[in-house]
């Protein structure tokens, strides 16, 4: 279980694999696991995955202050390089997108392509504040309303119903969310990263979601407006996390996208 250390935080990661590198980074209330757990096994024979835990997750320890987008990207950036050698390959989800946007937008030495899946570039207007001040009071008053909203914000119609009364009832059972992520609430209702977006010059893909209601899917337009040559893909019929069931869509995705040659 290695560690390093950025800024005043002890960082926890995992690493697999060999090759190049290949940073996944999860989003608020998950972890490396949880998120990339049926993910980074698909990519191990040809790259060396790493998947850090940010401030609120996994074993990463700090001392328990507000969060920052600077600090979840210096952490993202410190376990890249504890990890292997040279330029990555960079995918970021949900929050875990705002921080890889802003690891390559300070550090272009760093980054060799960059995928940005549910991401967004600023909560500052009306609907995403009403919705983050939402979710933390649901956290405070109720943590299964809590689990309930994100479910039913987090994931399409359709997905919900795939997963049937006794598959929510067992989603209502798990242990999940993790202390963190209150901190970690609270920094998604702080983001504003627009500033950072025209200084990326990594190639870069953004992946939204059209039934995307945790994320609405402008937050990834607005991503691939703002960033020089980005290449957006809009995927129809799903929600926010959707893909945690069947991640082989976004698996073709990133491999097409890291492997192009051009």
């Amino acid at each position: 279980m290695p560690f390093t250390s950025a800024r005043d935080t002890r960082v926890h990661y995992e690493v697999d694999g060999q090759g190049p590198g290949l940073v996944l980074v999860h989003g608020v209330g998950g972890d490396a696991e949880k998120v990339f757990g049926n993910v980074f096994g698909r990519f191990t024979s040809s790259r060396t995955v790493v998947r850090p835990n940010f401030s609120g997750s996994g074993q990463t320890s700090d001392d328990d202050a507000e969060l920052t987008v600077d600090l979840i990207a210096d952490q993202v950036s410190t376990a890249a390089q504890a990890a292997v050698d040279g330029p990555v390959d960079l995918l970021g989800f949900s929050l875990g997108a705002v921080a890889a946007a802003a690891v390559a937008a300070t550090r272009p030495d760093l980054v060799r392509r960059l995928v940005l899946v549910g991401g967004w570039a600023h909560s500052t207007g009306p609907r995403d504040q009403y919705y983050f001040r939402t979710a933390a009071k649901l956290l405070a008053a109720d943590r299964e309303l809590f689990k309930r909203f994100s479910a039913l914000t987090g994931f399409s119609a359709a997905a919900l119903d795939r997963f049937g009364h006794d598959g929510l009832a067992y989603s209502l059972a798990d242990a999940w969310p993790p202390p963190g992520i209150g901190r970690q609430l609270d920094l998604g209702g702080r983001v504003d990263i627009r500033p950072l977006l025209p200084l990326i010059t990594a190639p870069t893909l953004v992946v939204g979601f059209a039934e995307d209601a945790m994320v609405p899917i402008d937050g990834s337009r607005q991503l691939s407006a703002a960033i020089t040559d980005s290449r957006l893909v809009e995927v129809e019929g799903q929600g926010h996390m959707d893909w945690f069931a069947d991640p082989s869509g976004l698996i073709k995705l990133t491999a097409d996208f890291i492997h192009d040659p051009a």
